[in-house]
């Protein structure tokens, strides 16, 4: 199994088990489901998904079995993974991560390698090639074939 890194439970809120979880994971509604296994810690302790719900800035969610506080307060402060393979994206869609190591071509110019993501909640994730930012819009990328990424000409980005 490869895990991936989704979020981080910060709390417990309530009595009833459910647990604060601050995630900037850019598949949220594909992870945040019921049914869906999530893992927990560096044992990777497994739970399923009972409840989902957003408030304020947190994903708020229960485990399956488990309906007092008590039984959670030992998860607070872990970090929260999931399984890659029950990670089912859309067509198109594409595991950011996954891009690592392409090829990135501005207009008919090879610009470099992916050597890594830069997460950002407010706005939109970039990739990191060599010293440069680019940023990772649906809109500007022409293509992503053969470990390359084709983007539209980015005028004086790079």
């Amino acid at each position: 199994m490869e895990f991936i890194n989704i979020g981080k439970i910060v709390n417990t809120h309530g009595i009833k088990g459910e647990l604060r979880i601050l995630s900037s994971f850019r598949h949220k509604d594909k992870v945040f489901k019921k049914g869906m296994k999530l893992y927990v810690g560096k044992e990777k302790e497994s739970f399923k998904i009972n409840t989902y719900r957003f408030h304020k800035i947190f994903d708020m969610v229960t485990f399956e079995g488990i309906n007092n506080i008590n039984e959670v307060l030992y998860l607070k402060g872990r970090q929260l993974y999931i399984n890659k393979e029950d990670l089912v994206l859309d067509d198109g869609e594409v595991y950011i991560e996954d891009l690592i190591g392409y090829d990135v071509i501005v207009g008919e110019k090879l610009v470099g390698k992916v050597t890594g993501v830069m997460y950002n909640s407010k706005a939109n994730d970039n990739l990191r090639v060599g010293d440069i930012l680019i940023p990772y819009v649906k809109d500007l990328i022409i293509k992503i074939e053969d470990n390359k990424i084709y983007y539209k000409s980015l005028g004086g980005l790079i």
